[in-house]
């Protein structure tokens, strides 16, 4: 059964080997401190001086040779006739373990609590506190406080698990992290139906819960258990040891989504700047947007974050949630995988651990957004690294070519395959080069093969890719004619919408051969559209007579196909009301150079025209005789006919 938190504080007393049932607190009546040393209040002078690190213990060597076999030896091995002196600066645990051990020594009661029980046990082991010496000694009072008491709570096991980070390699020896991790995980992934809950501490938000089996809660407090209750606890643990709780954990079957999610919880606190305004983006009522310590319960007793911790520990981190993320896709967002892997490039972490972080960026990449992709360089001289975007882009790809012919993937086995997903990642690529463009440094080379990395299926359109190409030649104005082609290269005229052609056709940075490419295919487009809308037309005159089962047949058309026909239709009619407008403003223009080629004729003197101009004129009058003279001949002469439209013509082409 475990132990209720109520006897957290309490802790255990032993006296003398006996368990004491009395509620003592620890008395310091045998031992007193002056300084920096402790002294036995007894009448009997100390014979034996041990130096635990700079704290001195005047102590006598019988109670200690009755218990520790280390101090034991020492003694006996000892070349000197009479040992008054024993350092011990390697002791786990420290002055204050070794304390509580000269006090067992002497009889006196210690309290044991989940506080200091860790550094307890390991300096038992040290000493050498066995049970050859005398029955009932430290190690196995210290072991059955660990296993009947400690293990059976879900604060203690934490509280010793965190104490464990000082008690290295001692601690991982004795088994007492593996231990604390199994029951840590045993609880995570235990029933939650289960579980007595409410709150330690002040604070309503605190996620620390009381497992208490024996003694009801209040009403107010007996709520649902939220899922991720065990996330604030865990994530004071550090790295190595948040590790061994996540490894457990996942043996014992936890789902992914929440280990995904204690994962960016733990890097909320521990890793400053990359969780920001990532948290709640799955949707999974974690609260993973209070990554400050708060006060009341298990936080009391623990540090706060480490603002200022050196690369090499944030490295160790990185690396650390790199290779304990859950192998199964959507377990954490797209951009917290983003931001982990800026951060491994800023760090340099091991280049496997970055290539497998790419790998799994890229099997989601299509749920990035184009501010996390925006990874600075911190290898080439670009301002933002291309060169990692397009191995990204390859991981998709491969992906995408994976996923279909894989049935045990997760995507099939969920039953949503990803159709959009190129487009979506195309118009993130269109993006991203439209930002990236206007660096200076940028070379035409990595634009073009970014630019290509996708199939031409995955583009609809190619207005992101026009915004693309456009940004890079302003920011570049002195490219060549043959670069500028180049670059246009990247999209096709034909994919680009109405808008876009308007604006490329205006466009004097793009080459004159992409304008009239892009002029071509908007008339062979307004062509193709005139000639379905007469085929149309000309299709409904025909079946005039059956007009009675066209609602049969509209009936049983898809409603995706007709929304889909109504807007051709309407894009159509569109079209044909331009055309007629351009050839109206044509008409206009035409009726207004004739008329200003009158004005002109009109205004001009006979001393100012030029000898192209009088034979024009003579021309004219011949012109105008010849005209008189056919009308009087008649069909008779068709040759003076023809001579009086041929020079009518010439003058019309010229004008």
């Amino acid at each position: 059964m475990w132990e209720s938190e109520s006897d957290l504080g309490r802790g255990r007393e032993y006296g003398n080997g006996v368990l004491n049932s009395s509620k003592e607190v620890v008395k310091i009546d045998g031992f007193k401190r002056r300084d920096r040393s402790w002294y036995v209040a007894t009448d009997v002078p100390s014979d034996l001086l041990v130096q635990v690190g700079d704290v001195n213990f005047h102590l006598h060597k019988y109670p200690l040779l009755s218990r520790s076999g280390r101090v034991n030896r020492i003694i006996y091995e000892s070349r000197e006739m009479e040992v008054k002196r024993v350092q011990l600066d390697d002791l786990p645990g420290g002055p204050d373990a070794f304390e509580l051990a000269a006090k067992f020594c002497y009889g006196i009661a210690v309290d044991l609590t989940a506080a200091n029980i860790s550094g307890l046990r390991c300096a038992a082991e040290y000493l050498e506190m066995t049970e050859d010496l005398e029955e009932g000694n430290l190690i196995f009072k210290t072991e059955a406080f660990l296993s009947y008491v400690v293990l059976s709570s879900w604060r203690d096991s934490i509280v010793v698990l965190k104490s464990c980070e000082q008690l290295s390699p001692w601690a991982e020896n004795l088994q007492i992290v593996r231990r604390c991790s199994e029951s840590i995980a045993w609880k995570a992934c235990a029933n939650p139906r289960g579980i007595r809950w409410a709150y330690t501490g002040k604070p309503k938000k605190v996620s620390s819960p009381k497992w208490s089996e024996t003694k009801e809660t209040s009403p107010s407090h007996n709520q649902p258990v939220p899922p991720d209750w065990w996330f604030e606890d865990v994530s004071i643990l550090r790295i190595d040891h948040f590790v061994r709780v996540v490894t457990a954990i996942k043996v014992k079957g936890m789902r992914f989504e929440l280990i995904g999610a204690a994962m960016m919880q733990y890097a909320a606190k521990w890793l400053p700047g990359l969780v920001k305004e990532d948290v709640g983006e799955e949707g999974n009522n974690n609260k993973l947007k209070d990554s400050s310590w708060k006060e009341g319960g298990l936080h009391m007793i623990v540090a706060g974050i480490k603002e200022d911790m050196p690369s090499k520990e944030h490295r160790m981190i990185v690396e650390s949630l790199i290779s304990i993320i859950p192998p199964q896709k959507d377990c954490v967002s797209c951009s917290f995988l983003l931001r982990l892997l800026r951060m491994a490039n800023m760090l340099k972490v091991a280049p496997a651990l970055v290539t497998e972080l790419e790998k799994r960026v890229g099997m989601q990449l299509e749920q990035a957004n184009l501010g996390d992709l925006l990874i600075p360089s911190y290898k080439s001289e670009t301002l933002y690294d291309v060169d990692l975007v397009q191995r990204l882009l390859e991981h998709f790809l491969v992906q995408e070519q994976i996923e279909p012919s894989s049935p045990s993937s997760h995507s099939l086995s969920q039953g949503s395959p990803r159709p959009n997903a190129k487009m979506r990642v195309a118009k993130l690529v269109d993006s991203y080069l439209t930002e990236v463009s206007r660096d200076r440094n940028l070379s035409l080379t990595k634009f073009q093969v970014l630019a290509e990395a996708l199939p031409e299926s995955a583009r609809t359109c190619d207005d992101g890719l026009y915004r693309a190409v456009d940004s890079y030649l302003k920011a570049h104005p002195t490219l060549s004619e043959h670069e500028r082609k180049r670059l246009c290269r990247v999209m096709d005229c034909q994919k680009l919408s109405i808008d876009a052609c308007l604006h490329a056709a205006q466009n004097e940075r793009l080459p004159l051969r992409v304008v009239v490419q892009v002029l071509f295919s908007e008339q062979v487009k307004i062509s193709n559209a005139i000639a379905n809308s007469n085929l149309k037309d000309a299709g409904e005159s025909h079946y005039q007579p059956v007009i009675s089962t066209r609602k049969a047949l509209l009936e049983g058309t898809p409603q995706s196909f007709q929304e889909g026909w109504a807007t051709a239709k309407k894009d159509i009619n569109t079209l044909k009301f331009e055309l007629e407008s351009v050839k109206a403003k044509y008409r206009e223009l035409q009726t207004e150079m004739d008329n200003l080629q009158r004005q002109f004729e009109k205004m001009s003197k006979p001393k100012q025209l030029s000898a192209w101009t009088s034979g024009w004129k003579k021309l004219s009058k011949f012109t105008k005789t010849s005209g008189v003279e056919s009308q009087e001949i008649g069909n008779q002469e068709p040759v003076a006919a023809e001579q009086v439209r041929k020079p009518r013509r010439w003058r019309n082409s010229i004008s």
